[in-house]
């Protein structure tokens, strides 16, 4: 029986003997699962050098896989047998057939995650069994941080092949913060011919005395995210794109410092912050401010359309870690509150917010953002990330909001991995690949109804101190296979969770990442080339605080 799948699949029930799939195998997509095939014939056709050709009936794929839907699957769910009469993969959905499709290919070896066949004599078998599984699960995510630090569009393309290869399907694109804007708008030009650039980067903690001094940016064109958004849809990954409002906006008022608090404020001498932390140039309360943004989200909504899988009518617009101090100072600021008749500089960013909530609301999509859009109250259809902690999730689900539980003391995978003195740039507290594994998305204290508004998990890279692919490899694997166990099976709690058992597949789970060419953490620390003696972190010591 086999032992090394990851995420742990439902059930699954041992045969005898094996399929062995030769140059005569066959493959069939039946109706609904054509996508599924090009894929999966793609990939096998260059890890196994057979031809694979395709099949018009079922019948013609015998001792070969047949791709189907099946009417009592659920969505997303799969069954996978193989027998003597080959492996059938049926799927609730296209989305089910294709995570039968990825078991399938684990159950091949690590050699069919490769590009190119290594050993031309080696027989590619599949062992007599019956998989039954579902996700625990509708919303399975990673979010990616590319504007510290870009990650050019195959990086991108990249980890949404690793990400189905793990069975996740949300794919949050931080695209714009303090440190550069990512994302092509047209109409505002300015936003990426300046606000994409910075001239220097500071390497490690931002009390790190270390800088890189050449220029660091990059943005996407309009055609390249439609290109990512496609490439998400065919492996049912709906891509969620961020637009941080109102703070985490420098590059943005350094591109237009109109958008900035100019009374209080010289937002012209303002560029693309080039360190770390917490800015206090925010984008000024403005109806103006409102206008461009509106124009800004215009496009974004044309990039991300609403039909491009569940999760894809959502936006998220940010909302954290906006300081207020040029607000209380701002004379324009202090205006508007007293315009609008709200009590303070809170309930104006709640007033900026709503604002949004309502806009999205009326064509037809749904605000998402981090936690402290819950002051001032939310529009019901709007959704929270729960990133400071499970008290945000909590309060949402209790207010009949939906959450998408991602607290920093669990799944922030910037934050190192070991206490040891060889991690790299150690941030934050030590969140092992068991701690990870040992994490749950559902707070205990939520009844039956509150735990149905939890659409699930994911993890949250930051790359502040990630300056390239192989750092944020680094720190998001191994966690992430554990994120997308967690994510996708059904476990017990978690101080009952079989962590040795999971440590032993991936060992096997570790020979597929080395296919892929993943550069991820061993589990016997980082190899040389991984650290970075000599630049300063910010560890925190002790275990997380459970808030």
């Amino acid at each position: 029986m086999p032992t090394s799948l990851i995420p742990a699949p439902r059930g699954v029930v041992a045969g005898t003997g094996e399929t062995r799939l030769t140059e005569a195998s066959r493959l069939y997509a039946g109706a609904g699962t054509e996508g599924v095939g090009r894929w999966l014939g793609g990939v096998l056709r260059a890890a196994t050098g057979l031809p694979w050709r395709e099949a018009r009936e079922p019948a013609q794929a015998r001792d070969g896989v047949r791709l189907s839907l099946a009417a009592d699957l659920g969505p997303e769910a799969y069954r996978l047998v193989s027998d003597a009469a080959g492996v059938l993969v049926e799927g609730g959905d296209a989305a089910g057939a294709l995570y039968g499709a990825q078991t399938l290919r684990q159950l091949l070896g690590a050699d069919a995650f490769r590009r190119a066949p290594v050993r031309r004599d080696r027989a590619w078998t599949v062992p007599h069994l019956t998989v039954e599984d579902a996700p625990r699960f509708r919303w399975r995510g990673l979010m990616l941080d590319v504007a510290r630090h870009f990650m050019p569009k195959e990086g991108v393309l990249r980890y949404l092949d690793l990400m189905s290869a793990h069975k996740l399907n949300v794919l949050h694109l931080h695209l714009t913060d303090d440190q550069g804007w990512r994302v092509e708008i047209k109409r505002y030009p300015r936003l990426t011919e300046t606000g994409s650039w910075r001239a220097r980067t500071k390497i490690g903690h931002r009390a790190s005395p270390l800088w890189d001094d050449r220029p660091h940016g990059g943005f996407y064109t309009q055609d390249d995210l439609r290109e990512i958004v496609a490439y998400a849809a065919e492996r049912h990954i709906c891509v969620v794109p961020e637009i941080d409002v109102p703070g985490h906006s420098q590059a943005a008022i350094a591109a237009y410092p109109e958008l900035g608090n100019s009374d209080f404020v010289d937002t012209a001498a303002l560029t693309v912050w080039d360190t770390w932390g917490i800015n206090p140039n925010v984008l000024a309360p403005t109806e103006a401010t409102l206008r461009f943004y509106e124009g800004v989200l215009e496009e974004v909504l044309e990039l991300f359309p609403a039909d491009a899988g569940p999760f894809s009518p959502f936006v998220h617009i940010g909302g954290d870690e906006c300081v207020k101090d040029q607000w209380r100072e701002s004379r324009t600021a202090r205006e508007q509150i007293a315009r609008l008749g709200v009590a303070d500089e809170d309930a104006l960013q709640s007033w900026f917010i709503g604002h949004f909530d309502r806009w999205l609301a009326e064509r037809g999509r749904r605000l998402i953002g981090w936690d402290e859009i819950l002051q001032g109250g939310l529009a019901p259809g709007a959704a929270v990330s729960s990133w400071r902690g499970y008290a945000g999730g909590v309060t949402a689900a209790r207010a009949g909001h939906d959450v998408v539980m991602c607290p920093e003391q669990q799944v922030y995978l910037d934050h190192r991995q070991d206490a040891g003195p060889d991690e790299p740039v150690p941030i934050g507290y030590v969140r092992t690949l068991e701690d990870v594994y040992r994490f749950d998305p559902v707070p205990a204290e939520l009844t039956p109804e509150e735990r149905e508004r939890v659409l699930g998990t994911q993890a949250n890279v930051w790359t502040e101190v990630m300056e390239d692919q192989g750092r944020v490899d680094y720190q998001t694997f191994p966690r992430l296979a554990a994120l997308a166990e967690v994510a996708w099976s059904e476990l017990p709690a978690p101080a009952d969770r079989d962590f040795p058992g999971f440590e032993r597949r991936m060992t096997e789970h570790y020979r597929r990442l080395d296919a892929l060419g993943v550069a991820y953490r061993p589990p016997g620390g980082p190899r040389p080339w991984q650290r970075r003696p000599g630049v300063l972190g910010r560890p925190i010591d002790g275990p997380p605080p459970a808030l």
